[in-house]
């Protein structure tokens, strides 16, 4: 058996001459004229493409910006997870911070390498939690504000303004813009102001 390339060798003797659709009378008369019916019909199918072709550019347009909207919100979810991962971490540091206040203002003034160390480790914390952005909220001296302060004592006193913070008894602190913790603070009450 010879090998072939894929094609038939069809011997026109064998071709079905009499099942073949008969060519057209006017075969070359259409060939060489179009007429208003083939003109009319090709716009019209023009302007289906054209139709057709705005409607995919629109809907491509709009997925674009679909995408573009979900990357956006995707990295928002992600940096708002770290910051509050973040929060979280700094907000279990913050008794220790506590902790470290409290020894420091017990311990007596003097210079002990005990007490140089402590203070040593103290401040290295405390830079540490300020490089990520965690800032005290000043309370004492400053008037009251409901939003940054937890008022746990009203003191009647003629010494201070109304609403001013006599004393601070816990810190609070912000980390970036975000309050992790109010200051908990004795405010004044003053009826004569």
């Amino acid at each position: 058996m010879a090998r072939t390339n894929g094609k038939s060798d069809v011997d026109p003797q064998e071709l079905d001459v009499e099942h073949e659709l008969p060519a057209s009378e006017n075969a070359a008369d259409d060939s060489a004229t179009i007429g208003p019916r083939s003109l009319s019909t090709e716009s019209g199918e023009l302007q289906k493409l054209k139709v057709e072709r705005d409607t995919l550019i629109d809907r491509l347009a709009r997925l674009q910006a679909e995408f573009e909207n979900a990357r956006k919100r995707t990295a928002r979810e992600q940096q708002d997870f770290r910051e509050y991962a973040l929060a979280d971490t700094i907000k279990s540091l913050l008794p220790i911070l506590d902790s470290f206040e409290r020894a420091l203002q017990t311990a007596p003034a003097g210079k002990s390498e005990f007490r140089g160390g402590v203070e040593l480790i103290y401040k290295q914390l405390q830079d540490a939690l300020l490089k990520l952005g965690l800032r005290a909220i000043p309370a004492k001296g400053e008037p009251f504000d409901p939003h940054l302060h937890e008022a746990i004592e009203m003191v009647e006193t003629t010494d201070a303004p109304d609403h001013q913070i006599l004393e601070e008894l816990q810190r609070g602190y912000k980390l970036k813009d975000r309050l992790l913790r109010p200051s908990m603070v004795k405010v004044a009450r003053n009826l004569k102001h």
